[in-house]
């Protein structure tokens, strides 16, 4: 099983008149063009993707959109409530478990969450080794199977800017 690790793009800055859900944040007008050019480079550096599974958050949902768009054949796209910036790392892996053992899966969320489960797949422990950048991505291969803790190998760990220059 390959797993993906993408954190959403450049969102507008909190602004609790504007948003007082701070989920209904958006991805900014230049953060959109960056993820888009992104997701061109992930798309190459990936491959076919079965699904993604995103935050219900505006800005990790719009930037998964964007990322599907740029696969010759779009991966399903579906929302994952235990991806959304409050969640925690066992219901994460919990809802993954339910998943088939060979799909290829991206996870579209939020910091520190993401370094959490980057943890906890190459180490056994949640522990924060990288921190990711707005569009930025880790490639992680389950060898035997799903998704376990430390049972991960760390294919590939990338920037939105080495991402787009991947797609250029």
């Amino acid at each position: 099983m390959d797993l993906y690790l993408v954190r959403h793009g450049p969102a507008a800055d909190r602004d609790p008149l504007r948003w007082p859900d701070d989920e209904d944040r958006p991805l900014t007008g230049p953060g959109t063009r960056e993820v888009r050019a992104a997701a061109r480079g992930f798309a190459r550096a990936a491959g076919p993707v079965a699904a993604y599974l995103t935050s219900p958050a505006v800005r990790a949902h719009r930037t998964a959109e964007l990322f599907r768009e740029a696969h010759a054949r779009p991966p399903r796209l579906e929302v994952l409530a235990e991806l959304r910036p409050t969640g925690e790392v066992g219901e994460v892996v919990a809802a993954l478990g339910a998943r088939a053992r060979s799909e290829s899966v991206a996870l579209f969320g939020h910091e520190p969450l993401l370094a959490e489960l980057l943890g906890l797949a190459l180490a056994s422990d949640p522990i924060r080794v990288t921190r990711f950048s707005r569009a930025g991505a880790a490639a992680v291969e389950f060898p035997l199977g799903g998704v376990a803790p430390g049972a991960g190998r760390l294919r590939w760990l990338l920037t939105r800017r080495q991402l787009t220059e991947l797609g250029a």
